[in-house]
């Protein structure tokens, strides 16, 4: 080594800082400071790591579900499931103050469970609900708070892409990973749910009911509207989850299944078609594309750290510092919280995952409760400027006179509280996210 790993890893996280602010790629920026680095570490050979790094992580058979399972969100995306989901809950829940919010919460929390991925729910809300509720007069930030916040579920909600991602470099099995979410998931949708009702009682003008008229259908027909549109996306998530609980198929065969599904559930709501295949297979190949890339140019930036010696500087530091193991593992999650103020969650876990989890290991830690901890910091960083993905989702398609700062900023606010309190929740008490786990496999 030419250098001490103190310049090194300036010269690696400078670069990565430095590409970043100028605008390059994700990608090419992890894989530009890293062969510098590299190269000053160990010079040329770092070249024949780098490419086995990149096949190593492209031969890894789990990640074959990031491509079914984007498919499969696309595919519920265009079979209008989730519109017809918000037009049965909205006339079941729209007599509640504050039921169209619920109903968008309902709405999020299921197309978390079907999707895996966060921007569809965003988007889809935005473009059907959003413009719903403010014709019936809801409060602009609480409506666009509950579309970005109960949208950011699709990243801790299983089958969330984030957590197949995390899963290999933590060296924890993905189903694991998936059980462990699924409680903090719902205890995150829970408090919305919680705030939108008793924000909406003391000020029912920021939510108002439906009028009598608005929601008088036969109790027959809302029963059929919830079982029509409801029953099939159930069906759809037990495809996938169930087949995963009860050891019935891994995740990567589970998410095949839920992809041919997603395929049957648009047939069945009349939505299928070549063209809609044919900008289906584009958009996974392009989202996909996305993702992979940058899990590969991430593995590749770990491979570097590790090279230039920065695993063991970071070790050294943490368990040398005074502050005790709950110290380490908060600094941990707000460096997680960091990184999410400043870049997608693809580039996140690769990088601290593989960094974070022998220290972890030797701290004594369960890794699926760290692993809970570090992903509800990483989706609340989602809300807070200036990366905010899901506001940004929002802000791009929704309706004329929705101010970015004054309503969707200003929305957002409540429920990153909410999600902080939830963060506490979890590690209060780690049994939220212990318990299925252990439920399950015993």
């Amino acid at each position: 080594m030419i250098a001490s790993p103190e310049l090194l890893l300036f010269v690696l996280f400078g670069g990565l800082i430095l590409g970043l602010a100028l605008g390059f790629p994700v990608p090419f920026v992890m894989l530009g400071s890293s062969m510098l680095a590299g190269l000053l570490a160990i010079g040329p050979t770092f070249f024949h790591m780098m490419i086995m790094r990149i096949f190593e992580t492209m031969d890894n058979y789990i990640l074959v579900a990031i491509v079914l399972f984007v498919f499969m969100g696309i595919m519920l995306e265009k079979s209008g499931a989730a519109e017809r989901l918000f037009s049965s809950l909205h006339i079941i829940l729209g007599g509640l103050r504050g039921g169209l919010a619920l109903a968008v919460v309902a709405v999020c929390t299921i197309m978390a469970a079907a999707t895996g991925i966060m921007g569809a729910p965003v988007i889809i809300m935005g473009l059907f609900a959003l413009p719903h509720m403010l014709e019936k007069k809801y409060d602009p930030a609480l409506s666009c708070g509950t579309i970005c916040a109960g949208g950011t579920l699709g990243i801790l909600i299983p089958p969330s892409i984030m957590l197949i991602v995390y899963g290999p470099m933590a060296g924890v099995s993905v189903g694991k990973l998936f059980m462990a979410a699924i409680v903090p998931g719902l205890i995150l949708a829970f408090l919305y749910g919680l705030y939108i009702v008793c924000v909406c009682w003391f000020r029912p003008d920021l939510g108002p009911s439906l009028s009598r008229e608005e929601r008088n259908l036969p109790f027959l027909k809302k029963i059929w509207m919830v079982i029509t549109s409801l029953l099939p996306t159930l069906l759809l998530i037990l495809a996938v989850l169930g087949t995963i609980f009860f050891g019935v198929a891994a995740p990567t065969e589970a998410a095949a299944v839920g992809a041919f599904v997603s395929v049957l559930l648009a047939w069945a709501y009349g939505n299928l078609s070549l063209r809609v295949l044919k900008d289906a297979f584009y958009q996974t190949t392009l989202v996909s594309s996305m993702v992979l890339l940058i899990v590969a140019g991430a593995f590749v930036f770990t491979g570097a750290f590790m090279v230039v010696g920065g695993g063991l500087v970071v070790e050294d530091f943490l368990l040398n510092l005074p502050i005790g193991e709950y110290g380490i593992l908060v600094i941990m999650m707000l460096a997680f919280f960091g990184f999410g103020l400043f870049m997608e969650w693809v580039g996140i876990v690769p990088i601290l995952v593989p960094i974070f989890a022998p220290i972890l290991d030797q701290l004594g830690f369960d890794p699926l409760w760290a692993a809970m901890l570090f992903c509800v910091a990483m989706q609340t960083s989602f809300l807070t400027p200036p990366m905010a993905p899901a506001l940004f989702y929002l802000k791009g398609v929704a309706p004329t006179g929705v101010s970015f700062g004054r309503h969707i900023v200003r929305g957002t606010l409540p429920f990153i509280i909410i999600q902080l309190i939830g963060l506490a929740l979890i590690t209060i008490w780690p049994q939220l996210v212990l318990w299925l786990p252990r439920v399950m496999i015993s």
